[in-house]
């Protein structure tokens, strides 16, 4: 019954309508006999997420290109236990019993994500029908269960002949791959799936695969490319809101991920609420505020100085491309 108690909720008052006239507890402390249906709201949805190099594995099969994790996580010294997801959870072979696990849980809904070298191994070029073919299944046995879809277009897999190629998100042209395989699935997979998110947790992807090389591709980039890899991805997120709203099906929904830092005030105080707000919308100033303001603040600008990025009024115009929800990851 933890779940209840989480919830606020004792078992007595969740599971009947009667009071429970033998207890002496006064009104006052007494919970509100309610449901479920009344704590959350009509259309919330209970679901699970994954990443798709996290659970799939088959990393060589039916076509797959290698992806900037395959080769970190082989790089001696980069994984503490020297593990890979070379085999994962195998959700690639085990889909069906997996999704029979989220039905037998109760999930109505499962977020995951489309591995991008699966569908274009070079990252461009030719796409790969294999690797689509695993997601329509995919998509068929979850539904068929009853579960709603929502689907990922990058959780970090960047195809690693991008990043050999480009040097990855250092390159505006990634961005431009990316808008192109974007508009590549939603085109084939909008039928089924009613909400994609563009990009998973900019802020990670930046700061950890670009600047402090804790994740792939590991790199350590100076300030003012790591900032220019920032504005490449949140250029890449409008490009591919563009392409789904141009090949996806009419009332397709599409947004970001992101892990924002979050200030709250200590003393709820009107000032105080009002300062915790300017310093969220700061410091998120580098993707999501310039997403859903069309513009990077003059503090951020101030701040980087010489190391901001160099940006179009355009690149803008696209970057808030209208988008029909924020994921956050909290």
């Amino acid at each position: 019954m933890a779940g209840w108690s989480a919830l606020g909720l004792s078992a007595k008052s969740a599971e009947s309508s009667q009071a429970d006239s033998s207890q002496e507890t006064s009104q006052k402390n007494r919970l509100p006999n309610r449901s479920l249906s009344s704590v959350f709201p009509a259309g919330f949805l209970w679901g699970t997420a994954t990443s798709a190099y996290q659970i799939e594995g088959a990393v060589n099969e039916d076509g797959r290109g290698a992806s900037i994790w395959d080769r970190y996580a082989h790089t001696r010294g980069k994984i503490l236990d020297h593990s890979n997801a070379d085999v994962a959870n195998d959700h690639y072979h085990l889909y069906k019993e997996d999704v029979r696990l989220m039905k037998a849980l109760g999930a109505k809904a499962y977020r995951f994500s489309i591995a991008w070298p699966r569908v274009f191994p070079e990252g461009a070029g030719s796409p790969n029908p294999k690797g689509l073919d695993f997601y329509n299944r995919l998509l068929d046995e979850l539904l068929a269960n009853g579960i709603e879809p929502f689907a990922t277009m990058y959780h970090w897999d960047l195809p690693e002949a991008l990043q050999d190629r480009l040097g990855g998100w250092v390159s505006r042209d990634t961005a431009k791959a990316f808008a192109d395989y974007a508009g590549y699935v939603a085109e084939r997979l909008s039928d089924r799936v009613k909400h994609f998110f563009t990009v998973n947790e900019c802020s990670r992807l930046v700061h950890l695969g670009y600047g402090a090389g804790l994740d792939a591709p590991g790199l350590r980039l100076p300030q003012a490319k790591l900032n220019q890899v920032r504005h490449n991805v949140a250029l890449g997120h409008g490009l591919a809101v563009q392409a789904v709203r141009a090949h996806g099906r009419v009332g397709t929904r599409v947004g970001p991920a992101e892990n924002i830092v979050t200030c709250i005030p200590a003393i709820e105080t009107p000032a105080n609420i009002r300062a915790a707000e300017i310093a969220t919308r700061q410091l998120n100033a580098g993707y999501l505020t310039v997403m859903l303001e069309g513009k990077y603040t003059d503090e951020f600008l101030a701040s980087a100085g010489n190391n901001a990025p160099k940006y179009t009024a355009e690149d803008l115009s696209i970057i808030s491309s209208a988008i029909d929800f924020v994921g956050l990851n909290v």
